[in-house]
């Protein structure tokens, strides 16, 4: 059976151990005789599957009681507009930190329902940093406030959380839940897309403190509204059920390397191994700037966009795919996710090495 280094931004590689469990188990799981994708979602045997992983997600991000989870779908560009409808119902503004693509795009798309106030915007010098936030900025009025903790086309991560003081704070996760530790409190509403971290796409996690229910928008669709899903245990309509299935494999290894305490470990040593190799050499350009950098998305430049090329085609023979960066911009990105084990970062150094040296 032949396996590679998958370095994709996502869908990306998941752990080897849950996805041999889910191949035992699909076309009979826990004596059913049936595959979890075959499960109705209303059947106690799939209830109990739902349950596990939601139990799983608060074990391992510490998730109190006072946190709905929802396990929803639309992915996290679907909750560009659910946010506005669910929360911008007060004074009808909000902020937003425009730090990247993704960002940038939460930020278009909640200007359709109410006034938003950019605080901060690292988009003329190409994304390369989280900007500087001045509080003396920030709306004490606004209905929340918005950051993307991770910038996944630009390699860019804060390192330092806003403080918002009562206004709530939004953050898309996307691309590093449970790669770090967060202070789930810190939040009022936290979610992601799964494909990167958590399991395959198709699946959006949305975690929102229960205080903030009950003020969506009149007009918002039933499946985007956060109080009727957290009403219907994120079952008004079907859930992404083997997506949620495969989400709990996963969190079940992440259980075994030590939980998100444990992982974040390993994820620091595979950035600095990577980012050191860049950074003693002169031949790789590191995009993004040091204070900002990225332990998921690791981007950089070899002296030429033909050179970026054949770094891309050759790191493939050799079993390293998905290296291209992202179509805004070019150059190379090594997507690092908790999956990727360090043999696979290390293998891509002593690659890139010996690169430079045959097209120095």
């Amino acid at each position: 059976m032949k396996r590679v280094y998958n370095f994709a931004a996502g869908p990306s590689m998941l752990p080897q151990e849950a996805l041999e469990q889910a191949a035992r188990e699909m076309l009979d799981f826990g004596g059913t005789g049936m595959c979890a994708m075959e499960m109705s979602h209303r059947s106690k045997q799939y209830q109990a599957i739902f349950d596990e992983t939601e139990a799983l997600l608060r074990e391992l991000m510490h998730i109190p009681d006072t946190y709905s989870v929802l396990f929803l779908q639309g992915g996290a560009t679907g909750q560009f507009a659910a946010i506005p409808m669910n929360l911008m119902t007060g004074s009808g503004t909000a902020d937003y930190v425009d730090s990247g693509n993704f960002a940038h795009g939460a930020m278009v798309e909640a200007k359709k329902y109410g006034s938003v106030s950019v605080v901060a915007s690292s988009k003329d010098d190409g994304y390369a940093y989280i900007p500087a936030l001045d509080p003396a900025a920030f709306n004490p009025n606004a209905d929340y406030f918005y950051i993307t903790t991770n910038n996944t086309i630009f390699g860019t991560r804060y390192s330092t959380l806003p403080e918002t003081g009562n206004v709530p704070l939004v953050a898309d996760m996307s691309s590093n839940i449970l790669s770090e530790v967060f202070d789930i409190n810190r939040f009022g509403v936290a979610y992601a897309g799964a494909q990167k971290n958590v399991g395959p796409a198709g699946l959006t996690i949305v975690i929102v403190r229960r205080d903030l229910l009950g003020r969506a928008m009149p007009n918002t669709p039933k499946i985007m509204d956060w109080t009727l899903m957290t009403e219907k245990g994120s079952m008004l309509n079907t859930p992404p059920t083997y997506a949620i299935y495969m989400a709990g494999l996963c969190m079940k290894w992440l259980k075994k390397q030590g939980g998100v305490e444990g992982i974040e470990k390993v994820n620091i040593a595979k950035a600095k191994l990577l980012y050191d190799a860049l950074d003693d050499s002169d031949f790789y350009i590191a995009k993004a700037r040091p204070e900002s950098r990225s332990r998921m998305n690791v981007t950089f430049t070899t002296p030429s966009p033909e050179l970026d090329a054949e770094f891309v085609k050759a790191a493939a023979a050799q079993d390293m795919v998905s290296l291209k960066g992202h179509r805004l911009v070019g150059g190379i990105r090594a997507s690092i996710y908790n999956a990727m084990p360090v043999e696979g970062v290390e293998k891509l150094v002593k690659f890139m090495k010996e690169f430079e040296v045959r097209n120095k």
